[in-house]
């Protein structure tokens, strides 16, 4: 028997495969492999990193350099002190892996740019050719780099700024909660995320802001303390931190992703700001005084 294939079953069909591809393309965690043009790494200034040896999964580093610039390798003993002083104030037991010299038109040195493993994430750093810290350079897939950093599925899909990452205080592993109350037990939770290593990052107050990170199985990895302020910590959200703060973070950690503030005040008054961010798969917690003005950084984990 013949069946009649009408136009309406055309559709249905092109819904169903559609729907199909959908499905697979956003439940993917798998970024399709893209390299991109000589043209479009002149006009963003990129650096690829290969993730793992014997892999082609590559992320760019972006802004590393101007159109007319040129960069070339270097070593890292051929690197200004301050920027070997600054990596092992900051990211302590850091890898090094790369660096480049960023030269301008007229072949004088005008950027470093230095490349790290921290805590089995790669991260790029910018440096003025004196050994000043820049900025941190934001990383994309090869799709993304005209774009807006990131596509859903993909390892930047926390940009979307959907907070993925944040753990229910109730919803902490038995071992991690455990630990925590026993080693630290007048602290005061505050917030709890987990890091791509499935590492737990737990925000704490006692006396003063800590960061606690802690290892599923309930061993830990690092304790910080923040700030030493006596006095009262309240959350605050993104949109309410001074302008001066926002200007920093997206000047200095471009296509970061905010995770949590905290202003400390005393006798009612703002004495400073504490902010945890995202930067690539790196967290950070930023210092600011009351008028938003840098402090300093950590880099937690």
């Amino acid at each position: 028997m013949k069946t009649k294939f009408t136009y309406s079953w055309v559709l249905v069909l092109a819904a169903m495969f559609g729907l199909a591809s959908c499905q697979k393309e956003n439940g993917s965690k798998t970024a399709t492999v893209t390299t991109p043009t000589s043209s479009t790494i002149a006009s963003t200034g990129v650096i690829a990193i290969s993730l793992a040896s014997g892999t082609t999964d590559t992320v760019y580093m972006v802004g590393c350099f101007g159109r007319h610039d040129k960069k070339d390798s270097v070593a890292f003993s051929a690197l200004p002190t301050a920027i070997g002083a600054y990596l092992t104030t900051n990211y302590s037991g850091y890898t090094f892996k790369k660096a480049y010299a960023i030269t301008d038109s007229a072949k004088t040195v005008i950027n470093y740019i230095v490349v790290i493993k921290y805590n089995s994430a790669f991260v790029g750093l910018k440096f003025t050719a004196a050994g000043v810290f820049v900025s941190i350079l934001e990383q994309r897939d090869g799709r993304d780099l005209k774009g807006q950093g990131w596509h859903r599925g993909g390892p930047f899909d926390n940009r979307d700024g959907k907070h993925r990452d944040t753990i229910a205080l109730t919803a902490l592993p038995t071992a991690v909660t455990s630990y925590f109350k026993t080693t630290y037990p007048t602290d005061t939770l505050l917030h709890a995320s987990i890091t791509p290593d499935s590492a737990y990052v737990l925000v704490s107050k006692n006396n003063g802001l800590f960061i606690t990170v802690v290892k599923a199985n309930g061993t830990l990895i690092k304790r910080t303390q923040i700030d030493k302020h006596i006095g009262t910590h309240a959350a605050v959200t993104a949109a309410n931190l001074p302008t001066a703060i926002t200007t920093y973070l997206t000047t200095t950690y471009p296509g970061y992703v905010f995770d949590k503030a905290f202003s400390h005040s005393e006798g009612g008054a703002i004495k400073g700001y504490d902010v945890e961010i995202t930067s690539n798969s790196t967290k950070y917690v930023i210092v600011f005084d009351a008028t938003g003005t840098f402090v300093k950084a950590f880099a937690v984990h």
